[in-house]
């Protein structure tokens, strides 16, 4: 694992992957950041909550060529022909897209002590956005990893994960759209409308028990709970498990 860790990790490094992720990381939340200075009033939780909405364009940067371009090149083969498990490859691989990550957010601690030294507040609430971002961020990297897995062009496997976290994103809003097309087509069918209503709202709930962003907001807060960070990391175990398979079916189909 550590060689796969070291290796990919220093890939994003000799190509220009790396560098525009942290880029376009490091200007987005230094805009955010300027905005809130040049407003007398900085919250870095506010920051990182708004970083949060372009997962959907830097995880795709930097998942796509995980897998894709292993298997574009033929260089996968090397997977299979050594004794080295699947496992190794997919946990390396992650834990590097999960350091550059980690490297990107140094800009964000910047701010963090640039913000004490201002006399700025940086409470539990901004403590519990960051938490939440890294545990968010391994759940989206892991879908990144399943959808550089299933393909061999980069294009497509940043296309695929951009539509799976655009999903993730709209969740709450397509389950209110749905609670509402539902509750007016059982009216329609003479449902009494409390009888529709319920069911809409149950499938709009049920819906949102899946949406990682309602689940982890009351840390802004500074509200914690395991329970929201149990749900993340049991969904990124999940894709990755998914990765893995896929891998292994492909490894044994090699043989």
């Amino acid at each position: 694992m550590q060689a796969i860790f070291k290796r990919e990790f220093l890939s994003y490094f000799r190509n220009p992957t790396g560098y525009v992720a942290i880029a376009l990381f490091s200007f987005i939340s230094g805009v955010f950041f300027i905005m809130q200075v040049s407003q007398g009033q900085v919250e870095i939780a506010s920051e990182v909550t708004s970083l949060r909405s372009f997962f959907i364009v830097i995880v795709p940067i930097v998942t796509m060529g995980l897998f894709s371009e292993d298997r574009k090149r033929g260089t996968d083969v090397i997977y299979y022909a050594n004794p080295i498990t699947m496992f190794d490859v997919v946990m390396g691989k992650f834990l590097a897209a999960m350091s550059l990550f980690f490297i990107m957010f140094i800009n964000v601690f910047i701010h963090m002590i640039a913000t004490k030294i201002l006399g700025g507040k940086v409470g539990v609430g901004s403590w519990g956005t960051v938490i939440v971002f890294f545990f968010l961020a391994a759940l989206f990297v892991a879908i990144g990893c399943l959808a550089s897995a299933i393909t061999d062009s980069q294009i497509i496997s940043a296309i695929v994960c951009f539509v799976f976290i655009l999903i993730i994103q709209l969740i709450s809003t397509l389950s209110s759209l749905l609670n509402t097309a539902v509750t007016t087509l059982l009216t329609k069918m003479n449902v009494g409308s409390e009888q529709a209503s319920s069911i809409g709202s149950a499938l709009e709930n049920g819906i949102n028990w899946l949406d990682p962003f309602t689940k982890t907001k009351d840390f802004r807060y500074g509200s914690f709970s395991v329970a929201p960070l149990i749900f993340c990391i049991s969904m990124a175990i999940f894709f990755l498990y998914l990765t893995y398979r896929l891998l292994e079916k492909k490894r044994w189909s090699q043989s």
